[in-house]
């Protein structure tokens, strides 16, 4: 189910654990599942684990924005639905937020496959962090 989602297994179980609680309460576990994933995936990145760290990153873009759907009423439990959250806040900001989600896809995509260099994976970790500084904004 995780993988079909697009998700982490520990995002699929805090969904199915939150589901009951009042979207406040949601929005804030997410806020705190990115912070930890972000963190996680500094220190991996520091160690020289691309692979899990891509992970880390992609899941922190993930927990923000299952936080903004979550603020608006949008659905967000597929990766589909991930995918229309972006063109949706593309729209918004003004600005194509698609070509930064897709850096963050690939370095999902990395941590099953293994396939990116050093190069490229710092250049898709830099429009991770880009995107995740942009939807950190539209949460304040």
């Amino acid at each position: 189910m995780a993988e079909e989602r697009g998700s982490s297994v520990e995002e699929i179980v805090i969904d199915a654990l939150t589901r009951q609680l009042d979207p406040d309460v949601r929005v804030k576990i997410y806020l705190e599942l990115q912070e930890k994933y972000l963190r996680e995936a500094e220190e991996l990145y520091a160690r020289g684990d691309l692979p899990q760290a891509g992970e880390k990153y992609w899941g922190a873009v993930a927990a923000l924005l299952n936080a903004i759907a979550e603020k608006r009423g949008w659905r967000h439990y597929s990766h589909r639905d991930y995918a229309e959250i972006v063109e949706r806040l593309s729209e918004e900001v003004g600005a194509p937020l698609g070509r930064l989600f897709a850096s963050c896809e690939r370095l999902h995509s990395n941590f099953y496959h293994n396939f990116l260099t050093r190069l490229n994976f710092d250049a898709h970790r830099e429009d991770a962090l880009r995107l995740i500084e942009i939807l950190r904004r539209l949460l304040s």
